[in-house]
């Protein structure tokens, strides 16, 4: 019984010690089949996300170990076996004091980084781009108000029309891609003209509800040129699992000369 124990108390100290390693070894601009952790951060608000939850991971984890360890000792010590006369305090202001003060302190802890990161996700200051996002059934339109106007829909490519040659992913690529510049601050502003539906970026820490007749905002700075996938995250019909949204983002120049290259097409 004691060596189960033993080797039980090990596993639980080896996940805590190695789990997170792993978790946050692994990433990337996309899901992965089986991955374990978030993708990369390329935003503040995204690098801020991943260490609040890196300090969450740890409390939750000593807490748990605390507690296990906690009720084997219980479990040990007060059997009927080795302790059959059983002690009849009902009362210790000590301890009542402790384990009511403790929790508290833990989630003062948690608490104050929450809020603290909370308004630093939704504040939107001084933005130098603004995207006007919104979902409808099953597909997005972007339009980019500060830029003449310009406005287009979003589409996943098919299965069978995917041309991987290009980098192209099924599931994930569609038709007329997010085009946002390197290291700006954008404001996207967030709708829907039919049902409920949520824009999320994971790698952005992006995930807003879109809500028909309510503008809901979100910001990013994006640190790091690539392309970038998300996913309609609220169930919004049939086709809600097929509806992507990739995010190519370029160069302050290139994306002024993607500008260009739109305004000739109004």
């Amino acid at each position: 019984m004691l060596n189960k124990v033993v080797v039980l108390i090990g596993a639980m100290l080896f996940s805590l010690v190695a789990l997170p390693q792993v978790s946050f070894a692994l990433g990337g601009l996309e899901g992965l089949p089986y991955e374990f952790g978030f993708q990369d951060p390329v935003t503040p608000v995204a690098r801020e996300m991943q260490t609040f939850h890196n300090m969450l991971l740890w409390i939750i984890s000593g807490i748990t170990v605390f507690v296990f360890l906690l009720l084997v000792f219980v479990a040990l010590r007060f059997n009927e076996k080795t302790n059959p006369k059983p002690s009849q305090t009902t009362h210790n202001v000590p301890l009542e004091v402790i384990w009511t003060l403790v929790p508290v302190l833990i989630l003062l802890v948690i608490a104050i980084p929450s809020f603290r990161l909370l308004y630093f996700s939704d504040r939107v200051a001084n933005p130098d781009l603004t995207v006007k996002v919104t979902g409808l059934q099953w597909y997005w339109t972007v339009e980019y108000p500060d830029n003449g106007g310009i406005s287009f829909d979003t589409r996943m490519i098919p299965s069978d029309e995917i041309d991987t040659s290009k980098g192209q992913k099924r599931l994930l690529s569609v038709d007329n891609p997010m085009v946002l510049p390197v290291d700006t601050n954008i404001q996207f502003d967030i709708t829907a003209a039919d049902v409920l539906h949520s824009f999320a970026i994971p790698a952005f820490g992006i995930k807003k509800d879109a809500v028909p007749g309510r503008m809901n905002q979100t910001w990013a700075r994006v640190e790091k040129e690539g392309t970038y996938f998300g996913q309609c995250s609220e169930l919004c019909g049939k086709d809600h699992a097929f509806m992507p949204m990739e995010v190519r983002v370029v160069s302050k120049e290139a994306f002024a000369l993607w500008v260009e290259e739109q305004k000739k097409d109004l």
